[in-house]
C-alpha cells in the first residue's frame, strides 16, 4: 500500500486530472447512450462532456471548474435531461472536493453554497417531486466531499508550515554553528597572539640577559639560552596545537596558500572562462610586495572582475597593475552597459565596494570608482608599499 501511495505521489497531478476527466467523459457518454430513450443525446452528451472536461483544471482553477460543472448540469436540465445521472453525480462530487481542497477558503465556502443551491435548482427545473428532506440529504451528500477537501487542504497547509519551520530551524542551526565556528576561530586567534607575543617577549628578554652575561657569568648565560630553547619549544608546540584545531574545522582552508598577484593569471583565466574577455597590462618593474598588500591587491582585482561579470553584460575588461616607487596602482575597467545604479553587488567574499574600501584604507591608500563617459565602468585603487604598515 505504501508503495502504491509513493508511486501515486510521483505522478504528475495535471496528467492524473486529465486521465480522470477522460475516464469520466467515457463513462458519461456510455451512460447517455444507454439512456437515450429518456432524453435527447444532442443535449446530454455535449453538456456532460463539458462538465467532465472541466475536471482537468480542478487543481488550477477549482472555482471555474465547479461553475462549468453546475452550468452544464443546469443547461442539460433545461433541455429535459434528468439530473439523476450517476456519472454527473461523481463529477459534481469531484468538483466540490476540488473547490475545498484547492480554492482559497472564502471562495470555497461561497462556491459550495452556490453549488448546492444551483443543484437544487436543476432538480426544480426538471420538475422532479423532491421533498425538502431529500434536498437536505442532497446538501449533506455534496457537503461530504467539500468537508473532505477542506480537511485535506488544512493538513497540507500544516505539513507545509511544518516543513517551512523545519527549514527555518535548520538554517538557524547552521547560522549558529557558523557563528560558533567564527567565535571559536577568533578565540584561537587571540590565544595564538597571546602565545606568540608572550613567548617571544620572554625569548627577547632572555636573549638580552644571556648576551650581557656571556663573558661575566657563563653558567647563568647558559641557563638563559636553555630557557630560550625551552620557551621556543613550548611556543611551537602551542602553535601546532592551535593550528591543528583550525585544520580540523576546515582543513582545506587551513592548508590552502594565501592568494597573491602571482596567481592573477589563474584568476584571469577563470574570468575568461566565465564569459568576460579580460586582458592584463603591467607597467613598471614587478617586485615582491608586502604580504598584506599583495593579498589585498589580489582580492580587489577579484571582486572588481566579479562585479563586471555580474553587471557589465556582453563586454570586455582590462586589468592594469602599475608598480611605482612607493605604491601600487590598480585599475580594473570594462566597456559594458553596467547595472542601472552602477553599484557593485556583494561578491564572492561578501565584501563588495565597502570591503574594497576597507582593504585600501587599511594600508592608507585610496579608491575611486564610477561610470566612464565613453561607457563602461572603472575602479582605481592605490596601495602604498610602506613596509611599516605590515
Amino acid at each position: 500500500m505504501n508503495r502504491l501511495l509513493a508511486a501515486y505521489r510521483r505522478l504528475d497531478p495535471l496528467k492524473v486530472d486529465a486521465v480522470l476527466a477522460a475516464a469520466l467523459a467515457v463513462g458519461a457518454t456510455a451512460e447517455n447512450i444507454n439512456s437515450s430513450s429518456l432524453h435527447p443525446l444532442g443535449a446530454s452528451i455535449p453538456t456532460s462532456l463539458a462538465a467532465c472536461a472541466a475536471l482537468a483544471w480542478r487543481r488550477r482553477a477549482p472555482v471555474v471548474t465547479l461553475a462549468v460543472v453546475v452550468a452544464s448540469l443546469l443547461v442539460s436540465t433545461a433541455f429535459g435531461v434528468s439530473p439523476n445521472s450517476t456519472v454527473m453525480l461523481v463529477v459534481v462530487l469531484c468538483a466540490m472536493y476540488s473547490l475545498a481542497a484547492y480554492a482559497p477558503p472564502r471562495n470555497a465556502l461561497v462556491g459550495a453554497v452556490l453549488g448546492v443551491v444551483l443543484t437544487w435548482v436543476s432538480f426544480l427545473i426538471h420538475g422532479t417531486d423532491t421533498p425538502v428532506a431529500d434536498l437536505f440529504w442532497m446538501a449533506v451528500l455534496l457537503g461530504i466531499p467539500w468537508a473532505a477537501g477542506k480537511l485535506v487542504r488544512e493538513r497540507s497547509q500544516r505539513a507545509l508550515l511544518a516543513e517551512d519551520r523545519a527549514d527555518i530551524a535548520e538554517r538557524e542551526r547552521e547560522e549558529r554553528a557558523k557563528l560558533a565556528v567564527a567565535d571559536e576561530r577568533a578565540r584561537i586567534a587571540r590565544e595564538l597572539h597571546d602565545v606568540v607575543a608572550h613567548n617571544v617577549s620572554v625569548m627577547v628578554v632572555q636573549a638580552g640577559a644571556g648576551r650581557r652575561m656571556l663573558d661575566q657569568d657563563p653558567a647563568r648565560s647558559r641557563a638563559a639560552f636553555e630557557a630560550i630553547e625551552d620557551t621556543g619549544r613550548q611556543a611551537l608546540a602551542e602553535m601546532r596545537r592551535l593550528l591543528g584545531v583550525l585544520r580540523k574545522n576546515d582543513e582545506q582552508l587551513a592548508l590552502a596558500p594565501q592568494p597573491s598577484l602571482e596567481h592573477i593569471g589563474t584568476l584571469l583565466e577563470q574570468v575568461r572562462e566565465a564569459g568576460l574577455p579580460v586582458t592584463l597590462q603591467i607597467e613598471g618593474e614587478p617586485r615582491p610586495l608586502p604580504v598584506g598588500v599583495d593579498l589585498s591587491a589580489y582580492r580587489i582585482v577579484q571582486e572588481a572582475l566579479t562585479n563586471a561579470l555580474k553587471h557589465a553584460g556582453p563586454a570586455s575588461g582590462q586589468v592594469l597593475l602599475r608598480y611605482g616607487e612607493g605604491d601600487l596602482e590598480i585599475e580594473i575597467s570594462d566597456d559594458g552597459r553596467g547595472a542601472p545604479s552602477k553599484q557593485p553587488a556583494l561578491v564572492s567574499g561578501g565584501n563588495g565596494l565597502v570591503g574594497m574600501r576597507e582593504r585600501v584604507a587599511l594600508y592608507g591608500g585610496d579608491l575611486r570608482s564610477g561610470a566612464l563617459s565613453s561607457g563602461g565602468y572603472s575602479l582605481k585603487a592605490r596601495l602604498p608599499l610602506d613596509q611599516s604598515r605590515e
